[in-house]
């Protein structure tokens, strides 16, 4: 039961399909999104009465603010409610878990509890995933739900966006990731709609480039003309004609490709000359979108690079005479104090509507962070403009907001003890951000999905306005159109999605059921914490392996007492060549494990720094001959996860005995005691706690005659006298 709540007309609609249906809910923000999770996880805990409902948000405040709302609304009787995160411990997070039936979390948290078999997905009669055009490539999204729907015993999933995106591969990615069989999509345009909004007035202010900034443009340009006509000397063909960073990083991926069997000069040379060409663009951008104090930043910040680092692309930049001509031009606009004529328009706007109404909240996004800071001062030094920079918790240039500061902040914002908000993409997504009156963008950005985000902050409740500002002949343009068109795109991709993609005629018999995943020999896999969410750990966890999840620093996993396992993709493998991390863990392994073994991963190599054949052969002999360590080479996660898997089978069938940790610290006294104890002859973990239980003490035990070894179960003759032997026979220096 919902209480003081009357459901919208479109509300209505889209609960009813929820209801029948896995189903995607595409609503622009602040039309009720949540509401109709309410409604359904309402439905579903009185259709299934022991089951539990989960709601997965990307952030610990996104999750805490849905279980707030859920309070305040929902009135089922028997209902109880609770966040999970990471701050709390494992086991009390599975006691919340048991004793509550609707559940807030983030994905990353619920992942990491659904591999160490702390949550049973059985009981869930229904997950929403908030924020569901995350569910695509490797997000926690992806893998729980092929869990959940594999497992549960009631499947029932819901997705909320306010945009999916633009590209129909991405919304059928979003489609079958979260196994959906129908689609609600609404728009401000539809009929059932219209009568709940409020009019958002949006208006674009165009702004002229001055003379000065046109000529550190022509230089930039200039610059990546030639390094890119020198690339295509180093490649000997002709590239492409678009430049976009995508497609460069596409070439540059292709490049480290090729070099993986020819290490040709020209490729080398075409890699770094890329480099370059990328940081020119965004060198451009800053100028073009952002201004010159910005540009300066940015230019300050790879001259200072060069001085300390080795990397040829840095080298080469700042020697470029075109590179110091932008440096030189971008010093003098700094020193004579010219902004970007951008910021001089969001100082007026700024100014007249605090003016007009000292009430009014106005937010103001900005791509950059830099630049959100500038912003923020230039606005403070109105005098009855009060402004606050909103940022993520990531420290950059000496900024970052916690979650707690970050909810604080947004507090003071809605009480009115500060009327502007300078946030950076940190703000359009999920955090319950007061609607306001006035949206500015300081930038076009490409993104559908953000630019809805964006303006989705006013217009709420009363009439809102969105200002975008342009600079004309730049970048600013382009990503207006193409955030307009892929917009378009997508409202008309999701009317007919239905067809397009046979939501409707989809057979959900035919998912895997909990007993493709069934595991009744208990195969138990020790594995490093620092590995968790990692693919090849979801791969062991879809195998029904046991796993506990611990810091250890000899392993990447733990298949037996003698296997320890360190595993490497082959960027990791040739980095840890470079900065000669390899030689330690080889070292830990074979002192720690009769059989150690190294796995390396197949990947593309493009974050790998280029080491030659001979280096990569010379560690390969070292390990193999002088570590005495075999190697294996996977192609993939779920190979890497196989082998894995299979290693610790053959391990743990052919020897039951417990296997432990013992070349790792142990944390508490109580796991120091069983460590020493389970070090006696034909001891181990298994049988060390029954001698500690009924010895109490380890002096006792020591103490202890061969008779009174015996007294404890399982603990022979045989055992009994090896242990007074290791305790009393004199040590010999060999």
């Amino acid at each position: 039961m919902l209480n003081n709540f009357q459901p919208r007309l479109y509300q209505e609609t889209i609960f009813a399909s929820a209801a029948r249906n896995n189903t995607l809910v595409v609503l622009p923000t602040g039309l009720g999104k949540t509401l109709i999770f309410f409604m359904l996880a309402d439905l579903r805990l009185r259709q299934f009465k022991d089951s539990k409902v989960l709601m997965l948000s990307p952030t610990k405040p996104l999750a805490e603010q849905h279980l707030n709302s859920a309070k305040s609304i929902l009135k089922l009787p028997g209902l109880a409610c609770t966040l999970l995160t990471g701050e709390s411990p494992p086991l009390k997070r599975k006691e919340l878990f048991e004793n509550h039936n609707l559940i807030f979390c983030t994905p990353q948290t619920i992942e990491n509890d659904i591999i160490s078999g702390r949550i049973k997905l059985e009981e869930i009669s229904l997950i929403c995933f908030d924020e569901c055009h995350r569910a695509t490539g490797d997000y926690s999204y992806v893998w729980v739900a092929s869990q959940y729907m594999a497992k549960a015993k009631h499947p029932r999933i819901l997705g909320l966006t306010a945009s999916p995106g633009s590209d129909i591969e991405k919304i059928t990615e979003i489609a079958r990731n979260l196994y959906l069989e129908d689609i609600e999509v609404r728009n401000l345009d539809d009929a059932d709609v219209k009568p709940y909004i409020q009019k958002i007035n949006k208006e674009e202010i165009e702004v002229e480039l001055p003379h000065r900034f046109k000529l550190i443009k022509s230089y930039l340009e200039s610059a990546i003309k030639r390094k890119l006509a020198d690339t295509e000397r180093a490649l000997g063909q002709k590239l492409s004609k678009s430049i976009s960073k995508k497609h460069l990083l596409e070439l540059q991926r292709g490049i480290h490709a090729q070099l993986k069997d020819h290490a040709e000069p020209g490729l080398f040379r075409a890699i770094s000359l890329l480099a370059e060409v990328l940081k020119l663009l965004h060198a451009l951008e800053l100028l073009e979108t952002q201004g010159s104090f910005a540009l300066h930043d940015y230019l300050s910040r790879i001259m200072a690079e060069s001085a300390k680092t080795k990397v040829k692309a840095v080298k080469n930049l700042v020697v470029d005479p075109d590179f110091k001509s932008c440096l030189f031009l971008t010093e003098q606009l700094v020193e004579a104090g010219i902004e970007h004529p951008k910021l001089e328009v969001l100082i007026s706007l700024i100014e007249k509507h605090t003016r007009e109404n000292p009430d009014i909240k106005i937010i103001v996004f900005n791509h950059y962070r830099d630049s959100a800071k500038r912003l923020n001062q230039k606005i403070n030094e109105l005098g009855h403009a009060q402004s606050k920079l909103f940022v993520g918790q990531t420290k950059k240039s000496g900024t970052g907001l916690s979650q707690k500061a970050q909810k604080a902040m947004l507090d003071e914002f809605r009480a009115g003890k500060f009327n502007v908000l300078i946030s950076t993409s940190i703000g359009e997504e999920g955090l319950d951000i007061p609607s306001v009156e006035l949206v500015i963008f300081y930038e076009p950005i490409p993104s559908a999905i953000r630019s809805i985000q964006r303006r989705g902050r006013t217009g709420r409740h009363s009439e809102g306005k969105v200002i975008v500002l342009i600079a004309k002949h730049t970048r600013d343009e382009v990503y207006k159109w193409a955030s307009f068109h892929k917009e378009e795109r997508m409202y008309r991709l999701l009317k007919d999605i239905k067809k397009r993609l046979g939501l409707d005629k989809r057979p959900m018999q035919n998912q895997k059921k909990l007993a493709s995943f069934s595991n009744d020999e208990g195969i138990r896999i020790i594995a490093d914490a620092r590995e968790k969410g990692s693919a090849v750990l979801k791969g062991l966890s879809e195998k029904g392996a046991l796993i506990e999840l611990k810091r250890i620093e000899s392993a990447d996993y733990i298949c037996s007492k003698d296997v320890g396992i360190e595993f490497k993709t082959q960027s990791d493998f040739i980095n840890s060549i470079v900065d000669r991390r390899l030689l330690v863990q080889a070292r830990f392994l074979r002192e720690n494990f009769n059989k150690p073994l190294i796995i390396i991963q197949e990947d593309s190599l493009n974050s790998a720094r280029l080491v030659s054949k001979e280096a990569i052969n010379g560690m390969l002999i070292s390990l193999a001959i002088g570590f005495n360590i075999p190697i294996l080479n996977t192609k993939t996660p779920q190979e890497t996860a196989s082998l894995i898997y299979a290693i610790a089978k053959t391990e743990q069938i052919e020897d039951d005995s417990e296997f432990s940790l013992h070349f790792n610290k142990p944390l508490s006294l109580k796991e120091q005691q069983e460590y020493l104890v389970s070090s006696l002859p034909g001891i181990g973990p298994k049988l060390a706690r029954p001698l500690l239980k009924h010895f109490k003490t380890i002096k006792n035990l020591v103490n202890a005659s061969i008779e009174q070894l015996q007294e404890v179960e399982l603990i022979g003759k045989k055992k009994s006298a090896q242990i007074r032997q290791v305790l009393e026979e004199v040590y010999k220096e060999a």
